[in-house]
């Protein structure tokens, strides 16, 4: 049993990180002429955020002017990426809004859906919706360690920063309820945003309650998808003002109920087992006693609750290995969910700046066993153990709070500066290992079992600089120096370990990230810009651990280092044909140095600093709007991300591809907008191209390489507002491709199937909303 045992030890992170997962739900639609009537301030308000190519909140304009006989000019759009308000064109790196309302008219439930038509932003997803991690301009090595994308709420940073908080395998998936928009910031964003945020940022953006008028909405929808069930999604929102230009308060709920489409055989054997149901709820209050000082307070929580997840087995030779969407179970695996963030936010305006003050509390409970009887089932009959089923329990939870000062300039001076202090305190423990049970049901011996809470304390300042040097020249320095603490204890037990063992560890580092900005407007709507920025991941320190076989300590470093990047951008911005055809293009270089990825010491697994990568890539978006009925973009990303130092402790070598990273990507999209009769309405297409992707690197026997195929996927959107009520229409994945979208091959070495997740396939649905 010694080598069995050795074995294990070095599955056991690599499994907790694989089976992650995260918060899901959806909102049904809303259309732009509803969502006016029920939140006209709330546009104002909140930041309005749009994307650089401006396609999503163009569109929405656009359906607007159609029955309203707008011209056919593209709108001027407005981005707070730098913490400030200014027109996108103007912003000196990428940034990307995914408006509400096209997501919810699209038929969007998921993050899978949310970042699918944003061309050089994935998804690994593991398992289903909720579980997954978002990476930008390839920054992934497939399994992370810590995120390398941060997640925002508002101004509020979501989940953990670290690798023992399993904060990369929860990227945040929150539902559309309420929602105004998503931003995508492309590129480190370390200097304003911090830690983990070394590939980029995706920040959800909630509506603001309206003071002026009662109003609110309510909404049902249905879909249909093939090999699956009928999916369902209710929602309401209401708005009441307290007080006139003084105090409102928004409140808004949903329920959704995703009917699944993959099927089980085996012990477990069932119909839709990746069915579930997600609910969730936020309340809002605002408060401007003055015109100089207003208070936000936000609750939010969200449920889910899913029978399992949507891996389908595929073999080796690419194909299923159960037959079409289907897998083999032999135990359940319940996927439990409870999200709560709590925050409030204080802004007043002294004239020669502005302070905010942001305070959060957050909380995140996840459980979702793994299966793994027919890998370990086999294994440990031959040491005389007859079990029944063999799961791996996965259990974290995570607590944070975070606290924010910040301080702005006004705006439109020759000199702007934003200066920030920033601390947050986060206590996670994760619950591992390997339970049993008997024939009959009872229960079997514990196998083996992890315990590990940890600690993550950072305080940091950071700030930035502008100099308009002329009308056409502006030139932007930034710095942040954040200082973290940190404590980790491991408790393992179980037939496989022996006696109980317990260790721990603490670690503290220092980081200073950078950023550097020239723009220059070559025209009035015409901008080029240079960019260097940089990012890093905190480090964090590596149990003592003793190896089963010899007795001995395992030798390595007792902590891992934090791993960078810098990043090398030039870009253009410009408005053109009378602001008729908006269009962006970026090329950049990035250099990762110091890898933190999980690798193998003598036998066992640890977080190292492993290996450096370079990736060039190249990012072009349009929008042409030729008519005020017609309405098109393109979006297409090259990424070239390779190793350019492997490291016998992660099986890789220079030259490999990073994991989980297309070479292209592309989409492309037509909306006409019409009115039929006195009705404003809409029909669309959008066509999404992904290349192939490699799941792991090529020499790995820990995690083998597994070739993911290019796919391309339609979609169709077609709507009409009644006024007093609208209808939407969407048909996603229409000619039902089986497209797989990420690969996880962790037990393929002790002879399991590569665990697939696939996309939905053809789902047809129908949305009503009615405001109020």
């Amino acid at each position: 049993m010694p080598s069995f045992r050795r074995r294990k030890l070095y599955a056991m992170l690599f499994i907790g990180q694989a089976f992650g997962v995260a918060s899901l739900g959806a909102q049904a639609q809303v259309p732009p002429q509803a969502q006016t009537q029920v939140q006209p301030q709330a546009q104002a308000a909140a930041p309005e955020a749009a994307s650089a190519t401006q396609k999503a909140a163009s569109q929405s304009a656009s359906e607007s002017a159609v029955s309203n006989g707008g011209s056919s000019s593209l709108n001027t759009v407005v981005v707070t990426a730098t913490r400030r308000r200014e027109p996108a064109r103007e912003v000196p790196m990428q940034v990307n809004v995914l408006n509400a309302d096209d997501l919810q008219r699209s038929g969007a439930k998921s993050m899978t859906d949310y970042v699918s038509s944003e061309p050089g932003v994935d998804l690994n997803s593991r398992g289903g919706s909720g579980s997954g991690q978002v990476s930008i301009r390839g920054v992934t090595t497939g399994v992370q360690t810590g995120p390398t994308v941060g997640m925002y709420v508002d101004d509020v940073s979501f989940g953990s920063s670290t690798a023992y908080g399993q904060g990369s395998a929860f990227a945040l998936d929150m539902s559309l309820l309420d929602l105004n928009h998503i931003e995508i910031l492309r590129g480190p964003q370390g200097t304003l945003y911090g830690a983990g945020a070394m590939g980029g940022l995706l920040k959800y953006v909630t509506n603001e309650p309206d003071s002026t008028q009662f109003s609110g909405l309510a909404s049902a929808g249905v879909s249909a998808t093939q090999h699956g069930g009928l999916n369902n999604t209710v929602n309401a929102v209401l708005n009441v003002p307290l007080k006139t230009d003084v105090a409102a308060l928004r409140i808004s709920a949903f329920n959704e109920h995703d009917a699944g489409y993959v099927d089980a055989v085996g012990a477990r054997a069932g119909q839709r087992i990746d069915r579930g149901d997600t609910t969730g709820a936020r309340a809002s209050l605002l408060l401007t006693p003055t015109d100089k000082l207003t208070i936000r307070a936000t609750a939010t929580t969200q449920n889910t609750n899913r029978n399992g997840s949507n891996y389908v087995d595929y073999g080796p030779n690419g194909q299923p290995v159960e037959g079409d969407l289907t897998r083999k179970l032999d135990a359940p695996e319940p996927f439990h969910q409870n999200l709560q963030l709590y925050s409030l936010g204080v802004e007043y305006d002294f004239g020669w700046a502005r302070l905010n003050a942001i305070s959060s509390y957050q909380s995140i409970n996840s459980s979702l066993p793994q299966d793994l009887t027919p890998e370990y089932g086999p294994i440990l009959a031959a040491q005389g153990l007859d079990l029944a089923t063999v799961t791996a329990p996965d259990i974290a939870t995570t607590k944070k709070y975070t606290q924010e000062f910040r301080l702005t300039s006004p705006a439109n001076r020759s000199i702007e500066w934003l200066a920030g202090l920033y601390y947050t305190h986060e206590s996670s423990t994760i619950i591992q290992g390997l339970q049993s049970t008997l024939a009959g049901g009872a229960t079997g011996p514990s196998i083996e079992s992890l315990d590990a809470p940890s600690t993550y304390r950072e305080y940091a300042a950071y700030g930035d600089l502008t100099w308009h040097i002329a009308p056409r020249f502006s030139l932007t320095g930034g710095l942040r120096v954040a200082h973290n603490n940190q404590t980790y204890e491991q408790t393992l037990s179980g037939l496989l370990v022996g006696p109980t063992t317990s260790s721990s560890a603490t670690s503290s580092d220092t980081s200073k990230t950078y950023m550097l900005t020239a723009r220059y407007a070559v025209t009035a709507n015409s901008n080029v810009y240079a960019r260097i920025a940089s990012g890093y991941r905190p480090g964090g320190p590596n149990v003592r651990l003793v190896d089963p076989v010899t007795g001995m300590p395992v030798s390595g470093a007792a902590s891992f280092q934090p791993d960078s990047l810098w990043t090398y951008e030039a870009g253009y911005k410009a408005d053109l044909l009378d602001k008729k055809l908006s269009v962006e293009m970026a090329v950049y270089d990035i250099r990762w140095k110091n890898i933190q990825q999980f690798g193998s010491v003598d036998g066992l697994s640890r977080i190292v600093n492993a290996g450096d990568a370079d990736i060039k890539g190249l990012e072009v978006s349009t929008t042409l709007r030729p008519t005020r009925n017609w309405n098109f973009s393109a979006g297409l990303s090259l990424i070239n991300a390779r190793l350019t130092r492997g490291d016998p402790s992660t099986d890789s070598r220079a030259g490999d591809p990073l994991p989980d990273s297309a070479h292209v990507s592309a989409t492309l999209s037509g909306t006409y907008l019409f009115n039929l009769g006195p009705y404003a309405s809409y029909a669309g297409a959008t066509e999404r191209l992904v290349s192939q992707r490699h799941a792991g690197f090529a020499s790995s026997t820990s995690r083998p390489d597994y070739l993911m195929p290019g796919y391309a996927m339609t979609d169709l959107q077609a709507g009409i507002d009644f006024k007093r009520f609208s209808v939407a229409f969407f048909a996603r994945n229409v000619f039902n491709r089986r497209a797989l979208l990420s690969a996880n091959t962790a037990l393929v070495p002790i002879g399991g199937p590569t665990l697939v997740s696939v996309a939905q396939p053809r789902t047809i649905g129908v949305t009503l909303t009615a405001p109020f």
